[in-house]
């Protein structure tokens, strides 16, 4: 039977032997170590969605969003890991904390490189704290191979994975300057499949014993997160243009739907169940977290879509409005489609009908296109009108008789 660590004591306990947990533990929730854990990547999602947004304004999106989209898997394939870790292997003892710690300290070294990977390319600091989040979790792993014998031989893989990857992406810091960059990208992708490789080579000797009510609940918690970094973004746009004393109807309109844009895509992620599923079939779970991976980048990157459009109103940019109107509704559709994938498969079904996600998907889209012929504030009511429709039409359809 799996060890269930004792938590009565939780910041008392000098070490306490890593055993895997039950996975049908009750009242299983994210502890405050995770929580705080979390609380770290606010801090690099502000500066890449930041930096995302500076480019669109700049009508550069072609050049920054390749930058976007390695930087925010960096984010991403660290938090990813600790999730799954610590809802098999929590134990909350003295050694636990610390490593969590180096962990949270490599999330804001990453962050503090997120500006020079922006803008001269250089990844240097990104790999750099990259690579500290990754070894400390080496460290994790190391000690459950010794203490949870059922497990040593899935540990142990995911300890050397780890490692020989970590090693690849210390020689491409060293090796990609003088490339092209669609080989650096290409290198980088290809050093990304052998991250998400790592767990599925390990886990074929014993899959690790995940909780799927807590597996659940943090993906929830890092969803509101992304939610929180958009209302921010947004925020800091209406706050320069307050003081700049600039503000009119259509801003007004922009700030408003932006708000409410926000609230529907909240509503619309957790009307899907994914504990359930989860529960039922375990088996099913990589594709799950791992699609998961296109929300949370679609999620992050209305925020810079928002700040844009709200900057875009007020002052002028470079970005033409169409542009500016796809930098929302490019993501806010992309988030609709993954919903989709990701649920049906999990749970046979989904709450949102897919003829109306997929089609609120396409207008949403098209919507965007006549951003310079209506104004952009009207746009974004348009858009945020369609998922306030996507949400009533469920609920018509789905409410009991």
């Amino acid at each position: 039977m799996p060890a269930k660590p004792v938590h009565a004591a939780a910041g008392l306990i000098p070490m306490v032997r890593m055993r895997a947990r039950d996975i049908d533990e009750p009242n299983r929730v994210s502890s405050p170590l995770e929580l705080l854990f979390d609380l770290t990547f606010v801090v690099a999602i502000s500066s890449i969605v930041g930096q995302l947004a500076h480019a669109v304004a700049e009508d550069h999106v072609g050049q920054a969003l390749p930058n976007f989209l390695m930087v925010f898997f960096a984010i991403w394939w660290a938090w990813l890991n600790f999730t799954w870790f610590a809802s098999a292997y929590d134990t909350d003892d003295v050694p636990y904390r610390l490593l969590t710690m180096v962990q949270m300290g490599g999330v804001l070294v990453l962050a503090a490189g997120v500006p020079s990977a922006f803008d001269d390319g250089d990844f240097t600091l990104i790999t750099l704290g990259y690579f500290i989040m990754r070894i400390a979790l080496v460290v994790q792993w190391l000690r459950a191979a010794m203490q949870d014998p059922d497990s040593r031989a899935t540990a142990l893989r995911y300890a050397l994975g780890i490692t020989v990857v970590q090693a690849l992406w210390i020689i491409r810091l060293f090796t990609v300057g003088g490339l092209p960059v669609p080989a650096q990208i290409g290198i980088f992708a290809l050093l990304a499949v052998c991250e998400m490789a790592v767990p599925l080579w390990a886990e074929r000797t014993g899959m690790t014993r995940w909780h799927p009510h807590h597996v659940a609940e943090r993906y929830s918690l890092f969803t509101i997160i992304l939610l929180g970094e958009s209302v921010l973004a947004s925020t800091v746009g209406v706050q320069s243009i307050v003081s700049a004393g600039s503000s009119s109807v259509e801003f007004v309109l922009l700030a408003v739907s932006g708000l409410a844009l926000l609230f529907g895509l909240w509503w619309i992620y957790f009307l899907e169940p994914a504990h359930e599923g989860l529960e039922r079939n375990r088996d099913r779970s990589f594709f799950w977290g791992y699609g998961h991976y296109v929300v949370f980048a679609s999620l992050a990157a209305i925020g810079a879509g928002l700040e844009v459009g709200v900057e875009a109103v007020g002052h002028h940019v470079e970005a033409p409005p169409v542009v500016v109107a796809l930098a929302v509704a490019v993501p806010v559709a992309v988030f609709l489609v993954a919903m989709q994938v990701l649920y049906r498969p999990l749970n046979g079904s989904t709450v949102i009908p897919p003829a109306v996600s997929l089609g609120a998907a396409v207008v949403v889209l098209l919507l965007a296109l006549t951003a310079g012929a209506l104004p952009l504030g009207v746009v974004a009511l348009l858009i945020t009108l369609t998922i306030a429709a996507v949400i009533t039409l469920t609920i018509m359809i789905r409410r009991p008789r």
